[in-house]
């Protein structure tokens, strides 16, 4: 799963649980009396006398064994779901190994990042990089933070990134995908103290 992908995967499952708590807050707040009171005339509301579940719903509810299996299996189901999404947000971590297909011969993750960062660092107006290198080994992503002197032009910066570091870093990971989002920032002016 991408990095944006799964952004935008939890901010859906982040708005949905936050839809159905809002729902469910405002539907039981609306059984109170200083709620009900402000509301329109015209819009729904509990009544403060509602009874949830009274003798004979609940009775009613006895008569069909099923319904307490489907309600532990929705259960479960929801606690998988909750459990599998956990898991793959720890594994899509930082990589720590990258097999290079030649028997045991492996790739360290962190000095994929470091000798990407020191290419970084080798741009003319680039005064600070640093590389987090993530992902799963058949698709990694490059974290990577730059931070640039007050008059170098970030878009010129991008452009030798892409076409030096980020291109050789690909190649040296071919096959395998390399996504990388970079952030950058400019490094602040500050006046000496006079003293």
């Amino acid at each position: 799963m991408t990095s944006g992908l799964r952004g935008s995967a939890n901010r859906t499952a982040l708005a949905c649980a936050a839809a159905v708590l809002l729902g469910a807050g405002a539907a039981l707040a609306s059984a109170t009396d200083p709620v009900r009171e402000r509301l329109p005339a015209g819009w729904p509301h509990l009544g403060a006398d509602r009874t949830w579940l009274d003798a004979g719903a609940l009775e009613r509810w006895r008569d069909h064994p099923w319904w307490t299996a489907a309600v532990l299996a929705a259960l479960s189901v929801a606690f998988l779901l909750c459990a599998y999404g956990a898991v793959a947000q720890v594994r899509t971590g930082r990589l720590r190994a990258l097999p290079l297909g030649r028997g045991d011969v492996t790739l360290a993750g962190s000095a994929l990042g470091a000798a990407l960062a020191e290419r970084a660092r080798a741009i003319d107006g680039v005064h600070r990089a640093h590389v987090r290198v993530l992902g799963r080994p058949h698709r990694l992503r490059a974290a990577v933070t730059l931070v640039l002197e007050p008059d170098a032009s970030p878009s010129v910066v991008l452009g030798a990134l892409s076409s030096g570091a980020v291109a050789e870093a690909r190649a040296a990971a071919a096959p395998r995908e390399l996504a990388a989002d970079v952030r950058v920032r400019v490094r602040s002016h500050r006046a000496g103290r006079v003293h």
